[in-house]
Protein backbone atom coordinates (compact mmCIF):
# COMPACT_ATOMS: atom_id res chain seq x y z
CA UNK A 1 0.00 0.00 0.00
CA UNK A 2 1.34 3.43 -0.98
CA UNK A 3 1.67 5.59 2.14
CA UNK A 4 3.26 8.71 0.64
CA UNK A 5 3.38 9.79 -2.98
CA UNK A 6 4.79 12.80 -4.79
CA UNK A 7 3.49 12.98 -8.35
CA UNK A 8 5.30 15.58 -10.47
CA UNK A 9 5.36 17.77 -7.38
CA UNK A 10 6.39 21.37 -7.87
CA UNK A 11 6.32 23.94 -5.06
CA UNK A 12 7.46 27.51 -4.70
CA UNK A 13 7.16 30.23 -2.09
CA UNK A 14 5.20 33.47 -2.58
CA UNK A 15 7.13 35.75 -4.91
CA UNK A 16 9.48 32.97 -5.99
CA UNK A 17 9.70 32.79 -9.81
CA UNK A 18 8.66 29.57 -11.50
CA UNK A 19 12.15 29.22 -12.96
CA UNK A 20 13.63 28.82 -9.45
CA UNK A 21 10.93 26.79 -7.68
CA UNK A 22 11.90 25.14 -4.40
CA UNK A 23 10.74 21.76 -5.77
CA UNK A 24 10.56 20.90 -9.45
CA UNK A 25 8.60 17.98 -10.90
CA UNK A 26 9.54 15.54 -8.10
CA UNK A 27 7.99 12.06 -8.27
CA UNK A 28 8.51 9.26 -5.76
CA UNK A 29 6.45 6.79 -3.74
CA UNK A 30 6.88 5.22 -0.31
CA UNK A 31 5.15 2.02 0.68
CA UNK A 32 3.87 1.64 4.24
CA UNK A 33 6.76 1.03 6.62
CA UNK A 34 9.50 2.37 4.33
CA UNK A 35 11.91 4.94 5.74
CA UNK A 36 13.30 7.48 3.29
CA UNK A 37 16.50 9.42 3.93
CA UNK A 38 16.12 12.69 2.02
CA UNK A 39 19.52 14.20 1.25
CA UNK A 40 20.88 17.26 -0.51
CA UNK A 41 22.92 20.43 0.06
CA UNK A 42 21.44 23.50 1.73
CA UNK A 43 18.68 24.96 -0.42
CA UNK A 44 18.04 21.68 -2.23
CA UNK A 45 14.35 21.59 -1.27
CA UNK A 46 14.39 19.07 1.58
CA UNK A 47 12.55 21.23 4.14
CA UNK A 48 10.09 22.36 1.45
CA UNK A 49 9.30 18.71 0.72
CA UNK A 50 8.63 18.15 4.43
CA UNK A 51 6.46 21.27 4.65
CA UNK A 52 4.31 20.19 1.71
CA UNK A 53 3.66 16.74 3.17
CA UNK A 54 3.02 18.24 6.60
CA UNK A 55 0.18 20.21 5.02
CA UNK A 56 1.89 23.53 5.73
CA UNK A 57 2.43 24.46 2.09
CA UNK A 58 0.39 23.82 -1.04
CA UNK A 59 1.94 22.41 -4.21
CA UNK A 60 2.17 24.83 -7.11
CA UNK A 61 1.46 21.88 -9.38
CA UNK A 62 1.42 18.11 -9.17
CA UNK A 63 0.26 16.12 -6.15
CA UNK A 64 1.40 15.38 -2.60
CA UNK A 65 -0.61 12.44 -1.25
CA UNK A 66 -0.69 10.73 2.15
CA UNK A 67 -2.58 7.42 2.05
CA UNK A 68 -4.23 8.61 -1.16
CA UNK A 69 -5.41 11.93 0.28
CA UNK A 70 -4.01 15.39 -0.45
CA UNK A 71 -1.48 16.14 2.29
CA UNK A 72 -3.46 19.21 3.38
CA UNK A 73 -6.39 16.94 4.27
CA UNK A 74 -4.32 14.20 5.94
CA UNK A 75 -2.65 16.08 8.77
CA UNK A 76 -4.05 13.75 11.43
CA UNK A 77 -2.13 10.91 9.76
CA UNK A 78 1.20 12.72 10.04
CA UNK A 79 3.58 13.50 12.89
CA UNK A 80 6.22 16.18 12.40
CA UNK A 81 9.53 16.86 14.14
CA UNK A 82 11.51 19.87 12.95
CA UNK A 83 14.80 21.47 13.98
CA UNK A 84 12.51 24.12 15.54
CA UNK A 85 10.39 22.61 18.32
CA UNK A 86 7.30 24.88 18.16
CA UNK A 87 6.50 23.99 21.78
CA UNK A 88 4.61 26.35 24.09
CA UNK A 89 7.32 27.71 26.38
CA UNK A 90 4.90 28.87 29.08
CA UNK A 91 3.32 25.42 29.48
CA UNK A 92 4.81 22.45 31.25
CA UNK A 93 6.07 19.37 29.45
CA UNK A 94 2.94 17.42 30.39
CA UNK A 95 0.62 20.30 29.40
CA UNK A 96 2.22 20.53 25.95
CA UNK A 97 1.64 16.84 25.30
CA UNK A 98 -1.87 16.83 26.76
CA UNK A 99 -2.81 19.73 24.51
CA UNK A 100 -1.88 17.75 21.41
CA UNK A 101 -3.42 14.56 22.75
CA UNK A 102 -6.73 16.36 23.20
CA UNK A 103 -6.43 17.98 19.78
CA UNK A 104 -6.13 14.58 18.10
CA UNK A 105 -8.38 12.63 20.46
CA UNK A 106 -5.51 10.48 21.76
CA UNK A 107 -5.99 8.70 25.12
CA UNK A 108 -4.64 10.65 28.10
CA UNK A 109 -2.54 7.72 29.36
CA UNK A 110 -0.47 7.84 26.17
CA UNK A 111 1.15 11.06 27.42
CA UNK A 112 2.66 9.33 30.45
CA UNK A 113 3.86 6.40 28.35
CA UNK A 114 5.57 8.70 25.84
CA UNK A 115 7.28 10.68 28.60
CA UNK A 116 8.78 7.41 29.80
CA UNK A 117 9.87 6.51 26.27
CA UNK A 118 11.80 9.77 25.79
CA UNK A 119 13.19 9.68 29.35
CA UNK A 120 11.42 12.88 30.41
CA UNK A 121 8.92 11.61 33.00
CA UNK A 122 10.92 13.17 35.86
CA UNK A 123 10.58 16.62 34.23
CA UNK A 124 6.92 16.33 33.26
CA UNK A 125 5.82 19.28 35.42
CA UNK A 126 8.65 21.61 34.45
CA UNK A 127 7.95 24.61 32.26
CA UNK A 128 9.30 24.01 28.76
CA UNK A 129 11.19 27.33 28.75
CA UNK A 130 13.43 25.96 31.53
CA UNK A 131 14.50 22.87 29.58
CA UNK A 132 17.69 22.50 27.58
CA UNK A 133 17.53 22.48 23.78
CA UNK A 134 18.02 18.72 23.69
CA UNK A 135 15.29 18.13 26.28
CA UNK A 136 12.89 20.27 24.29
CA UNK A 137 13.63 18.22 21.20
CA UNK A 138 12.79 15.04 23.12
CA UNK A 139 9.38 16.53 23.92
CA UNK A 140 8.89 17.50 20.27
CA UNK A 141 9.54 13.87 19.33
CA UNK A 142 7.00 12.67 21.90
CA UNK A 143 4.46 15.19 20.61
CA UNK A 144 4.86 13.92 17.05
CA UNK A 145 4.02 10.40 18.26
CA UNK A 146 1.14 11.25 20.60
CA UNK A 147 -1.63 10.45 18.09
CA UNK A 148 0.13 7.35 16.70
CA UNK A 149 0.42 8.69 13.16
CA UNK A 150 1.29 6.19 10.41
CA UNK A 151 3.61 8.74 8.75
CA UNK A 152 6.46 10.64 10.42
CA UNK A 153 8.20 13.63 8.85
CA UNK A 154 11.52 14.33 10.55
CA UNK A 155 13.35 17.47 9.43
CA UNK A 156 16.75 17.38 11.17
CA UNK A 157 15.22 15.86 14.32
CA UNK A 158 18.67 15.30 15.81
CA UNK A 159 19.22 19.04 16.31
CA UNK A 160 20.36 19.49 19.91
CA UNK A 161 20.11 15.80 20.75
CA UNK A 162 22.96 14.05 22.51
CA UNK A 163 24.02 10.53 21.52
CA UNK A 164 21.78 8.88 24.12
CA UNK A 165 18.73 10.88 23.00
CA UNK A 166 19.34 10.08 19.36
CA UNK A 167 19.54 6.43 20.36
CA UNK A 168 16.06 6.77 21.87
CA UNK A 169 14.80 8.21 18.60
CA UNK A 170 16.30 5.28 16.70
CA UNK A 171 14.60 2.80 19.03
CA UNK A 172 11.23 4.53 18.63
CA UNK A 173 11.50 4.49 14.84
CA UNK A 174 12.93 1.02 14.37
CA UNK A 175 10.55 -0.55 16.89
CA UNK A 176 7.44 0.59 15.02
CA UNK A 177 6.02 0.41 11.51
CA UNK A 178 5.90 4.12 10.71
CA UNK A 179 6.51 5.36 7.22
CA UNK A 180 9.29 7.91 7.68
CA UNK A 181 10.80 10.77 5.69
CA UNK A 182 13.99 11.94 7.38
CA UNK A 183 16.41 14.77 6.66
CA UNK A 184 19.66 14.99 8.60
CA UNK A 185 23.23 16.22 8.15
CA UNK A 186 24.41 13.08 9.95
CA UNK A 187 24.73 10.71 7.01
CA UNK A 188 25.87 7.75 9.11
CA UNK A 189 22.88 8.02 11.45
CA UNK A 190 20.51 8.52 8.53
CA UNK A 191 21.78 5.39 6.82
CA UNK A 192 21.21 3.38 9.99
CA UNK A 193 17.59 4.50 10.16
CA UNK A 194 16.56 4.49 6.50
CA UNK A 195 15.62 1.73 4.10
CA UNK A 196 16.10 3.91 1.01
CA UNK A 197 17.48 7.30 0.02
CA UNK A 198 16.72 10.13 -2.38
CA UNK A 199 18.90 13.12 -3.21
CA UNK A 200 17.61 16.59 -4.12
CA UNK A 201 19.58 19.37 -5.79
CA UNK A 202 18.09 22.76 -6.60
CA UNK A 203 14.62 21.31 -6.22
CA UNK A 204 15.18 18.37 -8.58
CA UNK A 205 15.33 14.69 -7.67
CA UNK A 206 18.77 13.68 -8.92
CA UNK A 207 19.41 10.29 -7.30
CA UNK A 208 17.43 7.42 -5.76
CA UNK A 209 18.71 4.38 -3.92
CA UNK A 210 15.79 2.02 -3.29
CA UNK A 211 17.62 -0.52 -1.11
CA UNK A 212 20.20 1.07 1.14
CA UNK A 213 23.28 -0.90 2.12
CA UNK A 214 26.45 0.05 4.03
CA UNK A 215 28.38 0.35 0.77
CA UNK A 216 26.10 3.23 -0.27
CA UNK A 217 27.71 5.54 2.31
CA UNK A 218 30.81 6.46 0.30
CA UNK A 219 29.11 7.20 -3.05
CA UNK A 220 26.37 9.21 -1.36
CA UNK A 221 28.91 11.24 0.60
CA UNK A 222 30.85 11.88 -2.59
CA UNK A 223 27.71 12.97 -4.45
CA UNK A 224 26.71 15.34 -1.66
CA UNK A 225 30.20 16.86 -1.65
CA UNK A 226 30.02 17.48 -5.41
CA UNK A 227 26.56 19.02 -5.14
CA UNK A 228 27.64 21.28 -2.29
CA UNK A 229 30.47 22.62 -4.47
CA UNK A 230 27.86 23.47 -7.12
Amino acid sequence: MTAVAADRLTARYPGQPAASSALVDVSLELEAGERLLLLGPNGAGKSTFIRVFAGLMRPSSGKALVAGQPAKQARASVGVVSHTTFLYDELTVRENLRLYAELYGAPADRVGWLLEQVAMADLADMQVARLSRGQQQRIAIARALVHEPPVLLLDEPDTGLDIAAFGLLEELLLGNQHTVILTTHNLAAGLRLATRAAVLARGHLVEERPNLAPQDAAPLASLLERLARG
